[in-house]
């Protein structure tokens, strides 16, 4: 979408082109005031047409990555990805939220993560359930008001409990690393004895709570699966006479082509593979940037969505 200087405001996707821009237009007492201002500048469009939904996520997320389209910053929180921080020393450790990770800091960082909610409800019930919620860390060995309402283990007097409480953390850590499941144990555990004393609304909370946690975890997925930096060749059909073929890396898609889903396409198939693996093969593994956490959730979500058929390795370009 573009003003009438040929600035560009806004990219969008659409699989009906004329009901997405037409839904700007109608009905425009219910839109917010930044889509109103959006439609008051707006002049002209472009559009580009795509083989497949995959395809118009990535060069959606492309463009606005590369053009950084005004309405499209506006419509997007800058405090979309957030991450978990755990302090490593100090006497009073903390957990919480953070939004840009610093290095050396004396905290170790997990994400990011897409959804503060989320994170804010695991965080929660973890809290929660090992009572971990103190209202005056920083105390002079005097109870807060949380240990007396029972939400807090009692690190606020010292002694052993604030060993406990660093203990928890530390195995918390190792849940996030994938290393330690006892957390997640101990949360599965609360949920049976509650059951077996037929407590059933606390039951409850503890399978909310542990669903929750759990998904810290499923979200790291889509971390790890990219930091493995994995050759994946991924073929989705078009037609019953044309499939496509998409070579990618990391979050990047390298090559892209239509082939008729007949005759022996095998070789020409495995001879692009090689060819465009072996262009990119310097690249090393990494670490996730905030700015490819967009385009890795599209290709993870794709992959594992079923429209396609998919290998992936680290060495499929090979000698």
């Amino acid at each position: 979408m573009k003003d009438s200087q040929g600035q560009i405001l806004y990219v969008g996707k659409a699989k009906n082109l004329k009901n997405r821009v037409q839904s700007y237009f109608r009905n425009s007492n219910n839109h917010s005031p930044k889509i109103k201002k959006l439609v008051k500048h707006l002049r002209d469009f472009d559009y580009i047409l795509t083989d497949t939904e995959f395809e118009a996520f990535m060069l959606e997320c492309q463009l606005i990555k590369s053009i950084k389209p005004l309405y499209n910053r506006m419509m997007k929180s800058p405090q979309s990805f957030i991450y978990i921080s755990i302090s490593l020393t100090g006497k009073h450790r903390k957990i919480d939220i953070a939004y840009n990770p610093i290095e050396y800091d004396g905290k170790v960082y997990f994400g990011p993560y897409t959804s503060r909610s989320n994170v804010e409800r695991a965080l929660r019930g973890l809290k929660e359930c090992f009572k971990l919620d103190c209202s005056n860390p920083n105390g002079t060995n005097s109870a807060c008001l949380n240990y007396s309402l029972g939400s807090c283990l009692g690190r606020c007097l010292g002694g052993p409990a604030e060993q406990t409480y660093n203990d928890i953390l530390d195995r918390f850590i190792g849940f996030l690393k994938g290393t330690d499941m006892s957390i997640f144990e101990d949360l599965n555990q609360m949920m049976l004895n509650a059951s077996e004393t037929f407590d059933f609304e606390a039951a409850s909370a503890y399978r909310d709570h542990t669903q929750a946690v759990s998904s810290l975890l499923k979200k790291e997925k889509v971390i790890g699966f990219t930091e493995e930096n994995h050759n994946i060749v991924a073929i989705e059909r078009l037609t019953d006479s044309t499939i496509k073929l998409f070579l990618i890396k990391r979050t990047d898609i390298l090559y892209s082509d239509n082939y008729a889903a007949a005759g022996n396409i095998e070789e020409k198939i495995k001879t692009d593979i090689s060819a465009y693996f072996k262009k990119d093969e310097a690249n090393a593994a990494g670490d996730i940037s905030r700015h490819e956490i967009d385009a890795a959730h599209i290709i993870y979500r794709y992959l594992h969505s079923g429209i396609c058929s998919y290998l992936h390795s680290r060495k499929l370009a090979g000698p």
